[in-house]
């Protein structure tokens, strides 16, 4: 029998399923991809993994006591087998039980994290709208990918289109640009996935226009490899965590010299003539110079001032990857790449000014389609006022009543009871992974759907299994993508997983709100609508799009582009009188009055140098002295399919691979893949050791990803896998932002010579019949 062949998307990109007998065996990349993602390769192992929950679950002391037990058995106790009725009834008999004794907002189902591509499906566009028509929630704001940019770009440039785009176009830079520095680097790998998916990944053709363009790159990080090869960078090491000041140098290079665009600053921007005091020391009395840098930066001093004549020079881009604000203080690397941009006087230029996270999607330096995507609706939150950072769940559990600022506002943490989570694993993306534990422990109930037997859902009181995306219908789209997918379902529901929107109508019948949940429509009379919605709405001349039926069956439809170049910030290079930024002044705030209004003694009101709590020059080198750079992986999205083949490539012995310089391996009598431990204060890991010169001495590299991995009876305080974030610290960035600052951390590394604990990270938990 031929292999049946079925459409399907994912967050690394379009493709098509290969099924036999039922079971989904192959896949192919999509035909318009020129550069498919090995990533979809795991995808047949992911649907039929002995991860897959089989069926409803509820933890066993849960069970026996209810919500009044206690939630220390959490990641401890078996489960227990349930039908899907009584399933049903336990969560919606638990959501309005919490309603009634503490009001919605003891509910927190915030549920950030990626999910699934889809737009329907979405977990947890499903799970707030069902929320937000229950009555209202605690909701997540910002995320963790670039939340301090979502917070404090709008008060400097208006909005957040500098970090989530589009950015000025790869195409405009190759055509006008002599020079791209890279902060932070640019890495590849992280451009073969997007949320929502990709159709056509093109970032390898974008590169190789570059480099036949001539456009010289700099790679400014503490990895080499963090520099895109196909454009033979330029690689200046850097002490990870001190770029504001080699970007305040910079800028002191330029002013000093009268390198500085005047009439730019003059007229584009708010601010200078204070921000220039403090650059230039006389506020201080201390120049912000290229010898002040370079003791901090490891960066030559002569190498530094030689950058910014070459910046002044030629037409240059700055980028500033995402990882750079996941730190603390993260706002002040931005704000100083602004300035920076600033007096270089090129932002709105054709290939020239300033651009966050070139290296951190795909398709975030694209031109934007024609017309947009489609998308779902969504439903009120009653309570979205209340909603608490995104990186501060675990403070929230924990410190119930303790008051915080954020953003100008003085907040208070709400009292959890009860944690509703689909479609994400906070015990892979939160900081300080044994505080987090801890603080699950906290709330009377935890309810959860997922696929897999992640952490997150081992720490859960319900379990309901969720259907994949290729056991349901939906429509693939990305506001960065111009591919509309048609994701037809492939097989049947593997065990007894339902699909999220299956499992809320199930729960909005019990709780009295089914009709303002489903409107009448079932997964294939949604998909309609919401397709024929878009296509109603969209007026342009671009493109002709076809009706429902025409495009399921033609299983794709490509928007237009709007462009063969962008340029961010044109119109308002071209006008700033009539194409004011949404900022107080309608200007560049590179002083902002605003936030020094808020008075936060963390986030002052322009670029500072602030030493971070962890780094080189810190006392916590003394103790730790390697400073542990968390990457997003090669071989996996943050969590996602970490148990399947492609997954190991980035493994040793089953561990997740730490890269170290061979000098500081030496030192420490490590050899390549050795098994070693990687610890500080905050907990311990197990990982595998690579030794490479890539990676600047003092500096460790160890992915995130790793599923959490507790070694066996040493209640979690070190994790067998090497799941990064069981060393990363949970401070707020600053006050004004409070996103996570993962990048932050100092470290020590060890030979592990007991013998290895046991593997568990992919094994199902115990499930007990009662």
């Amino acid at each position: 029998m031929a292999k049946k062949l079925v459409r399907n998307h994912s967050h690394w990109g379009a493709f098509l399923a290969e099924v036999e007998d039922g079971r989904v065996v192959g896949v192919r990349p999509f035909e318009r991809d020129p550069e498919p993602s090995p990533l979809i390769e795991a995808i047949p192992a992911a649907v039929h993994s002995q991860t897959r929950i089989a069926q409803p679950v509820v933890r066993e002391g849960w069970l026996k006591n209810g919500p009044a037990g206690a939630g220390a058995g959490r990641g401890r106790e078996p489960f227990v087998p349930v039908s899907w009725q009584r399933a049903l009834d336990l969560v919606a008999g638990e959501l309005a039980r919490v309603k009634r004794d503490h009001g919605h907002d003891a509910i927190m189902a915030g549920s950030q994290g990626w999910g699934s591509a889809g737009i329907f499906h979405e977990p947890r566009g499903q799970l707030r709208r069902f929320m937000g028509i229950f009555g209202g929630f605690i909701d997540q704001v910002s995320n963790y990918s670039f939340g301090t940019a979502l917070v404090f770009l709008p008060h400097v440039v208006g909005n957040a289109q500098a970090c989530t785009g589009p950015l000025t176009s790869w195409s405009s830079i190759a055509r006008h640009a002599k020079l791209m520095v890279l902060f932070g680097g640019a890495n590849p790998k992280n451009m073969q996935v997007t949320k929502g998916g990709m159709g056509a990944h093109a970032i390898g053709q974008s590169l190789a226009e570059l480099a036949r363009a001539g456009v010289a790159v700099v790679n400014v990080s503490p990895i080499r490899e963090d520099g895109p090869a196909a454009v033979a960078p330029e690689w200046l090491p850097i002490r990870p965590g001190t770029d504001t000041a080699l970007l305040l140098a910079l800028s002191h290079t330029l002013i000093a010299n009268g390198l500085h665009d005047e009439d730019f600053l003059a007229r584009y921007c708010t601010g200078f003539p204070r921000v220039a005091t403090y650059v230039m020391g006389e506020s201080d009395g201390a120049p912000k110079d290229a010898d002040w840098a370079a003791a901090i930066t490891g960066i030559p001093a002569d190498t530094i001032r030689a950058l910014a004549r070459r910046m002044a020079a030629n037409r240059t881009m700055i980028s500033a990857s995402w990882s750079l604000q996941r730190a603390d203080h993260g706002e002040q690397p931005y704000w100083a790449v602004l300035l920076l941009a600033s007096c270089l006087g090129q932002i709105g230029l054709p290939g020239g000014g300033f651009g966050f996270g070139y290296g951190s999607a795909s398709g975030i330096a694209e031109p934007p389609p024609a017309f947009r995507a489609p998308g779902m609706e969504s439903a009120p939150n009653p309570l979205s006022s209340r909603a608490i950072p995104a990186a501060r769940i675990a403070q929230c559990l924990l410190h119930p009543g303790e008051a915080y600022d954020f953003n100008g506002r003085k907040q208070t943490y709400p009292d959890i009871k009860l944690v509703y989570w689909a479609g994400g694993n906070p015990f892979h993306h939160h900081q300080d992974t044994n505080q987090l534990r801890a603080a699950f422990r906290r709330p009377q109930t935890v309810v959860v759907h997922e696929p897999w037997w992640t952490a997150t859902a081992r720490h859960a009181d319900i379990v309901l299994p969720a259907t994949t995306t290729l056991e349901r219908n939906d429509i693939g789209s990305a506001q960065r993508d111009p591919f509309v997918i048609a994701m037809q379902q492939a097989i049947a529901p593997v065990g007894e997983a339902r699909n999220d929107y299956d499992i809320f109508w199930a729960l909005a019948r019990r709780l009295g709100c089914e009709h303002a949940f489903t409107q009448g429509r079932d997964e294939m009379g949604w998909l309609r609508h919401l397709y024929d919605g878009w296509r109603n709405s969209v007026r342009s001349n671009a493109a002709s799009i076809p009706d429902f039926d025409r495009f399921w069956a033609d299983g794709y439809f490509e928007i237009p582009k709007g462009a063969d170049e962008y340029v961010m910030f044109e119109k308002f290079r071209a006008d700033p009188a009539a194409n004011k930024l949404t900022t107080p002044s309608g200007k560049i705030e590179l002083y902002s009055e605003k936030i020094e209004g808020f008075g936060y003694d963390n986030c002052p009101p322009h670029a500072t140098w602030i030493e971070p709590s962890e780094w080189h020059g810190s006392r916590a080198a003394d103790k730790y002295p390697l400073h542990l750079v968390s990457s997003q992986p090669r071989y996996k999205l943050h969590s996602q399919m970490d148990p399947e083949g492609i997954s190991a490539r980035g493994k040793i012995d089953g561990r997740e691979a730490i890269a170290m310089h061979p000098d500081d391996a030496r030192r420490r009598g490590i050899k390549a893949g050795d098994i070693v431990r990687v610890h500080n204060d905050r907990g311990a890991c197990l990982a595998g050791a690579v030794l490479t010169d890539t990676v600047s001495p003092g500096v460790a590299k160890l992915s995130c990803g790793a599923w959490y991995d507790p070694a066996h009876g040493d209640d979690g305080a070190i994790c067998a896998h090497g799941n990064a974030n069981i060393l990363t610290h949970d401070r707020g960035t600053s006050k004004l932002s409070q996103g996570p600052s993962t990048g932050t951390n100092m470290v020590e590394i060890e030979r592990w010579t007991a013998p290895l604990p046991p593997l568990r990270a992919f094994a199902p938990p115990e499930v007990v019949h009662n």
